[in-house]
């Protein structure tokens, strides 16, 4: 059996972990603290920073395959392992492009991919320089994550809320949809599109809400979001999940907004959506087998289970009682033991013939979850 590692132990490994138990594999997982949520479902746990190259290679020098689960890994470490012979998804030359968005907004701009005009800074000063950006939005070329690291800006009288260091200043898109669609790439460069899905952002902590998938799209725009998908995986030359996000503006011209390299929220609807999920799939990838079908089995909508005070999750939690009483209602719940404002605690996926349904539907959840 192949061994496989996981650098990172959040839900992401979790729920790739759930999908290994249909394969031949022995998992190992490294992560800062033992009791993140994927630590007690793989079968090898080791405590480390995977941020530091010594403890990447040390964790995966004997095994066959690594990957991960959340962009801050050593890319150094990732490329001793390569040389070492151990198969890397993704590739850490990939990884280095995307977990900078600097160098990840010049990638797109070198391959000729429509992303949102944009300028690098490094101060306020270079902020205040570039007035005609605005409105725009400030983000953090390193660290930021669900939110975090992400400053609208909608005119200079905000420059207070600039970040200070690297950072990409994007003008705005006048926004109609905002999009996500995963694709699958095997080691043969063969690629899997999963119909993409429309996301709802909450507008404080802009944190996807809920999401709907598939997204209501015309032909020639779904088109142009699968093609414009297709070049940004292509171009990153790796085999792996990639979820691409997407800006549709009130012309449907298609913007990259940001690529992740790995399996990702958006595509969590993917486990009862559709017959083969994201985590599957990375699976199948990773240990040469055939791509799976990613076509929907029905429509679905995702809605975050998002922290709303320091109570712990448990099995008397009333919230979760009334959202299990609704039919079709697919609960997930991450195993992370402290619950505080803003934090993903789970999802629920639903499943319904009937788009219309669905959001009334998550947006019922979101009120029982908010209420807890």
């Amino acid at each position: 059996m192949k061994k496989v590692g996981i650098l990172g132990g959040g839900q992401l490994g979790r729920m790739l972990l759930q999908s290994a138990a249909n394969y031949p594999v022995i998992t190992y997982v490294m992560e800062s603290k033992d009791d993140c949520p994927s630590a007690h479902l793989c079968h090898h746990f080791t405590q480390g920073d995977i941020r530091h190259a010594d403890d990447v290679y040390n964790f995966g020098k004997d095994l066959d395959i690594v990957t991960i689960e959340i962009e801050s890994v050593s890319v150094e470490g990732l490329k001793r392992l390569q040389e070492h012979g151990v198969k890397i998804y993704p590739k850490p030359e990939t990884l280095e492009i995307i977990r900078d968005k600097a160098v990840q907004k010049k990638f797109y701009s070198s391959n000729d991919i429509p992303t949102s005009p944009y300028v690098i800074t490094n101060s306020r000063d270079d902020v205040k320089n570039n007035e005609s950006m605005f409105p725009a939005v400030h983000k953090s070329a390193q660290g930021g994550y669900d939110g975090r690291g992400v400053q609208v800006l909608e005119d200079i009288s905000q420059l207070n809320l600039a970040f200070e260091g690297k950072a990409v200043l994007e003008k705005k898109i006048d926004i109609k949809k905002e999009i996500s669609i995963i694709i699958g790439v095997d080691n043969q460069d063969k690629t899997v599109i999963f119909p993409p899905s429309e996301m709802i952002f909450d507008p404080i902590l802009n944190l996807l809400e809920y999401q709907l998938s598939p997204a209501n799209l015309v032909e020639e725009v779904l088109w142009k979001v699968e093609a414009v998908g297709l070049s940004v995986v292509r171009n990153l030359n790796s085999p792996g999940i990639f979820a691409v996000e997407m800006l549709i503006d009130q012309q449907d011209n298609v913007f990259v907004n940001e690529t992740a390299p790995r399996v990702h929220n958006s595509g969590h609807d993917t486990i009862e959506g559709n017959f083969s999920s994201q985590f599957d799939m990375l699976w199948r990838i990773m240990l040469d087998l055939p791509l799976g079908n990613t076509k929907k089995i029905m429509n679905s909508a995702l809605i975050n289970l998002i922290g709303q005070d320091n109570n712990p999750i448990n099995e008397d939690s009333s919230a979760l009682k009334e959202i299990l009483k609704i039919e079709n209602a697919f609960l997930h719940l991450y195993g992370k033991k402290e619950c505080r404002p803003g934090r993903k605690m789970g999802h629920v996926t639903i499943l319904d013939a009937d788009r219309i349904g669905l959001v009334h539907v998550a947006n019922k959840i979101r009120h029982i979850w908010e209420g807890k």
